[in-house]
């Protein structure tokens, strides 16, 4: 068997030193002596042996002469065996009981980490000059998620490092570029970034609850410099005006310009070029003026108000602008901001021409548009009203007197857009809690009904009660402090009630895995869900809210002797809609009948209902 051994090793040298030799001949120009003192400097390194590089060094050193005893000696004096030893390290804690998975994890992280540590993109470079190709190492590399993780690591750091950028370009071409959305580098390459940026789309457009965190991920690749912003803004401007999902694409373009102007980029020239302005002269120029300084004068708002309110007007697309409008609504409904009586009617009008007035074809052949302005007016006279509510610094028990007209008011989108800046700019004031004296001020429930109203508020208003839920109210009392969250948490259920179902549930459930929110909070959460759903519930849903249910310290007192609590009826009807889905997928025998309500851990639930279905099928 040693025989078999030996001969197999001494044909794998043989053969490594004929691959080596296929290379191609050294220099003749070296001084044999500088290659020895160079080769016997490497192989007195530790563990130079498991270098890829040792048999090209090894012919060199025996082209120019060298000792083939001292070349052993140095070899073996020097091997510490690391790579073997963390293997054998590996073994040990296997046998000791760990999980291989989690080894293997240790063993990469550490590699990962040494790797981060220790990366050299100049060396790294010298890759491709020495192969002369792609190694199969990097091919193999690039299929284990683990690497790749390392890969994108390394790529924001290194942006100029050609190897990582090829290994960038790899990953796309086997098909992993939804992994890349957020890598930079990838911008550095057309054919990488137009992959990268065609997923960040399509994620956009499919995505539902959770299209916040695409849009962030879109925009930070968009925005890495000024040619992909160009670049992607110009293909959005083109898929917009597709008449199937272009709305949802001059969103997302939307989004990505706000972004940007965040980041400190002034972008109103590619915003201005993109929607024709340069065809109207005038209202660019007034445009532009009011977007690059992030500030409305009256002077340009009186041009855009005669243009607008002239026979012939400009495309209403041009005065669309988020910015702008914001800049309107601000203006308009934000306490403390005073306007000249003289141009306040024209601030009014172009807000309620730019959410009100749309353009209708009249002809196929001659593409002429005209414009319908049958909402124009009512929504003026919806403004005028809220905006003198909003000026007046009447105090929430005031308000109750103007609460009707409120109410009619919020039908309209742009007067909720409206009511929500207004409501925020007034609840967020340090002092306002301390203050108010209503269990649930008036300013917040007319955010109720502007929830019952527009579903696409859902988010800007949930955002609100995040943050006055995380808001320190230091100069209130401990009790106060939580019945005024309890409060908060009861806008939330009724923001649940009325479709905002997994934003809401994946929030509560952070705060909960943060540890940094009163458990009996969430426990009054979980009560007032139980007490407004009914099954059929989501996949989705059950993910997130189940884990929060299942948890003694949240729900235990919660829970009865029999199967009538909330708790335990949540948990049963969860499992039946399971047990259902896997008699449809036909994945049960039919010889394993079993019946919930006799099942006694069902009552006390451990773990997630999926292991609780897997030790139902397997009860005999």
């Amino acid at each position: 068997m040693n025989d078999d051994y030996d001969d197999e090793q001494t044909h794998r040298w043989d053969q490594d030193m004929v691959d080596v030799d296929s290379d191609g001949g050294d220099d003749p120009m070296e001084n044999p002596q500088e290659v020895l003192n160079e080769c016997l400097e490497k192989f007195s390194t530790p563990d130079y042996i498991m270098e890829p590089g040792i048999f090209s060094q090894l012919k060199r050193y025996f082209q120019a002469g060298g000792n083939p005893e001292q070349v052993i000696e140095l070899l073996s004096q020097n091997y510490k065996a690391v790579a073997q030893m963390a293997n054998l390290v590996a073994e040990w804690l296997i046998l000791g009981g760990v999980n291989v998975t989690e080894v293997q994890a240790m063993v990469e992280n550490h590699l990962k980490d040494m790797i981060l540590k220790t990366f050299d993109p100049k060396k790294a470079d010298t890759i491709f000059t020495e192969e002369g190709e792609t190694p199969a190492w990097l091919t193999e590399m690039i299929e284990h998620p683990t690497w790749r993780s390392l890969i994108y690591r390394l790529a924001e750091e290194y942006p100029d490092c050609l190897m990582l950028n090829f290994t960038i370009k790899l990953i796309s071409d086997a098909g992993f570029q939804r992994e890349i959305t957020s890598i930079s580098t990838a911008a550095q390459q057309i054919e990488v970034f137009s992959r990268v940026l065609k997923t960040s789309i399509s994620n956009f457009l499919e995505s539902s609850d959770d299209w916040q965190s695409s849009v962030e991920e879109c925009a930070k690749m968009v925005c890495h410099g000024q040619h992909t912003y160009v670049y992607s803004q110009v293909l959005l401007q083109v898929l917009s005006l597709e008449s199937k999902g272009g709305s949802k694409v001059k969103r997302l373009a939307q989004e990505i310009t706000k972004c940007a102007q965040q980041s400190g980029h002034d972008v109103t020239p590619i915003i201005m070029a993109l929607n024709g302005a340069a065809f109207y002269p005038q209202a660019n120029q007034a445009l532009s003026s009011m977007i690059s300084r992030n500030s409305l004068n009256p002077a340009d708002i009186t041009v855009l108000f005669r243009l607008y309110s002239s026979p012939d007007p400009p495309p209403i697309d041009l005065i669309r602008i988020p910015q702008f409008l914001e800049l309107l609504t601000d203006s308009l409904f934000k306490p403390g901001v005073k306007l000249n009586p003289e141009h306040k009617p024209k601030y009014i009008y172009l807000l309620a021409y730019a959410s009100s007035v749309y353009e209708v074809s009249t002809g196929k052949k001659t593409k002429q548009k005209s414009f319908n302005k049958d909402d124009l007016k009512t929504t003026i006279q919806a403004i005028e009203k809220v905006h003198s509510i909003c000026n007046s610094s009447k105090s929430s028990n005031e308000l109750i007197a103007e609460i009707t007209t409120l109410f009619h008011c919020i039908r309209y989108p742009v007067v909720s857009v409206g009511v929500i800046r207004w409501v925020e700019c007034t609840v967020t004031e340090p002092s306002y809690f301390k203050l108010c004296t209503e269990h649930t001020p008036t300013h917040l429930a007319l955010l109720d009904e502007v929830v019952t109203c527009h579903t696409f508020l859902h988010h800007k208003v949930l955002q609100l009660f995040i943050e006055l839920f995380e808001s320190k109210q230091d100069e209130l009392e401990i009790l106060v402090q939580l019945e005024m969250r309890k409060m908060l948490l009861d806008r939330m259920v009724n923001l649940l009630c009325r479709g905002c179902v997994v934003p809401v549930v994946k929030y509560v459930k952070q705060c909960w895995q943060r540890g940094d929110t009163d458990i009996s909070l969430i426990r009054y959460f979980v009560t007032e869900v139980l007490e407004a759903i009914t099954p059929p519930y989501t996949p989705e849903f059950v993910q997130l809210f189940l884990p929060i249910v299942e948890n003694d310290e949240i729900t235990g007192t919660m829970r009865g002797d029999g199967e009538n609590d909330p708790v335990s009826e949540f948990i049963v009807q969860t499992l039946e809609h399971e047990w259902h889905q896997l008699e449809d997928d036909k994945k049960i025998y039919q010889c394993w009948p079993v019946h919930f309500s006799s099942v006694d851990f069902v009552i006390e639930p451990k773990g997630t209902y999926g292991r609780r279905i897997t030790e139902i099928l397997t009860m005999q």
